[in-house]
């Protein structure tokens, strides 16, 4: 006996509001709402369809006239979202919100109702995730591919009611080729809200922006926790208070939160800056990465004479021209030794090792380590020539720029540009207006040399596609 889908669903006991949404575009900040439908399910059926045209109050490009076939006309005499705010959020408030990526609608929703002056929540379950978590061996689970691989009847494509009718569809059919319960399985597992630390507010969360940035732990009396940096700063927040975490320093570090604070960049390479100089000054009890290092050191060559120099002595510009950078002695010494192994060089005369009696060779000459200058065997400028060649290998921090640059880079949603002022690889921080740029660029400062800035902006102007500006 076949059994109607509406029973298939009933262990989905949470009442849904399956939503969809027509836009001016893809930004939540900028652009607005055309077209909403709710479909209102209760016990496996639905109660209530609801859809409306909506007055952006602003432009449609002609290309998402041409998709979704809603025309400037079409809206100039609908409501606004402030006119109809208060009735939606009635409609939605205690259902699960369901929307295929269901991260975009509800975004669009959170950014509408605040311009109204609503703040809106809600738990939510993205069908393009379902239906991945169901139908794994599927390769494509984009709306259109849904609708083909089910079969399901679409009234009007990229249109609000007929879209959220095709969602209602395919949870339908996975009840009922799936079953019931491996589908409410599923559904559970998916909308699983993440449970905050007690002190921790949701509206907190709530105003965390979904974009690049750092964000900061707090734990009782202000202790800086935590320190971290994600090009989308919620959805890493919320991770640290993920159900199935597993490591004790993360349930330490959930349970001892007390406050979020968050800072916005314009891109990633400035939330990395920004972290690595936030662990160096706060340093957060949670981070053991990043931390100053105290000891950085490299080898100075100056003539035949071979050094090992320490930043802390240094000016920026003289740390660049060290041959290789380590952070301690100890690391120093090992990357020197493979050099000495690897071109039979002599420690004992370069000053790194204890001279043997006089006119006597140095002991890995005699395991047959080192070439012989200590023997006689090679003169000193042959050696000194040999030495200068193998550190030539080590990474150097040669600044390529004659001075200052600007490494720029933008936030084209927000429309903010971040100009990043690098001189002698020292980050001298960020401007984003010209008193900002003069202020950075004062000859007297002169941050110190850090090993994990160097690095950083090194790999981001090696990629190619850095845009960057002489100062």
């Amino acid at each position: 006996m076949d059994i109607h889908p509406s029973a298939l669903l009933a262990p989905l006991d949470v009442p849904l509001a399956i939503v969809d949404l027509e836009t001016t575009g893809t930004y939540p900040a900028h652009d607005r709402v055309t077209e909403i439908a709710v479909l209102e399910v209760e016990r496996g059926e639905v109660a209530a369809e609801w859809s409306t045209l909506l007055n952006p109050q602003t432009a449609i490009p002609p290309a998402v006239q041409a998709l979704t076939g809603i025309t400037q006309s079409m809206v100039s005499g609908a409501p606004t979202f402030g006119d109809l705010a208060a009735e939606l959020h009635a409609r939605l408030e205690g259902r699960l919100f369901v929307a295929h990526n269901a991260r975009f609608d509800y975004g669009f929703l959170r950014e509408e109702f605040l311009r109204a002056g609503i703040r809106f929540q809600a738990r939510t379950l993205c069908t393009v995730r379902l239906s991945r978590r169901l139908y794994p061996e599927e390769p494509r689970h984009n709306l259109d591919s849904v609708i083909a691989r089910h079969h399901l009847a679409c009234g009007a494509r990229h249109r609000a009611l007929g879209d959220a009718q095709a969602v209602w569809g395919f949870l339908r059919a996975a009840a009922s080729e799936r079953g019931g319960e491996a589908l409410a399985t599923a559904v559970r597992q998916l909308a699983r809200q993440q449970t905050l630390p007690p002190h921790i507010d949701r509206t907190v969360i709530d105003a965390i922006p979904e974009s690049p940035g750092v964000y900061l732990f707090y734990g009782e009396g202000g202790v800086p926790l935590y320190v971290g940096k994600s090009i989308g700063l919620r959805s890493r927040v919320l991770r640290h208070f993920a159900d199935d975490l597993r490591s004790s320093r993360e349930m330490q570090l959930a349970r001892e939160v007390r406050s979020i604070e968050w800072q916005r960049t314009a891109g990633e390479l400035g939330a990395l800056l920004r972290e690595a100089e936030l662990v160096k000054t706060l340093l957060p009890v949670f981070n053991r990465r990043l931390r100053r290092a105290r000891d950085l050191c490299g080898f100075s060559l100056e003539g035949d004479a071979l050094s090992l120099a320490f930043a802390r002595d240094l000016a920026a510009g003289e740390v660049s021209k060290l041959r290789g950078l380590f952070r301690s002695r100890r690391a120093a010494l090992e990357a020197l030794r493979g050099l000495a192994d690897e071109h039979a060089l002599c420690l004992q005369t370069l000053g790194f090792e204890p001279g043997a009696r006089s006119g006597a060779a140095c002991f890995r000459h005699q395991v047959r380590r080192c070439a012989g200058v200590c023997a006689g065997r090679e003169s000193p400028r042959t050696h000194a020539a040999r030495v200068a060649g193998a550190l030539a290998r080590l990474q150097s921090a040669t600044w390529p720029y004659r001075g200052a640059i600007g490494i720029v880079e933008r936030d084209t949603e927000r429309e903010v540009t971040d100009i990043h002022v690098v001189r002698q690889w020292a980050w001298l921080g960020c401007a984003r207006s010209e008193d900002e740029l003069a202020e950075l660029l004062q000859p007297q400062r002169r941050p110190a040399f850090d090993l994990d800035q160097y690095r950083l902006l090194a790999r981001h102007l090696a990629t190619g596609r850095a845009r960057v500006v002489d100062l």
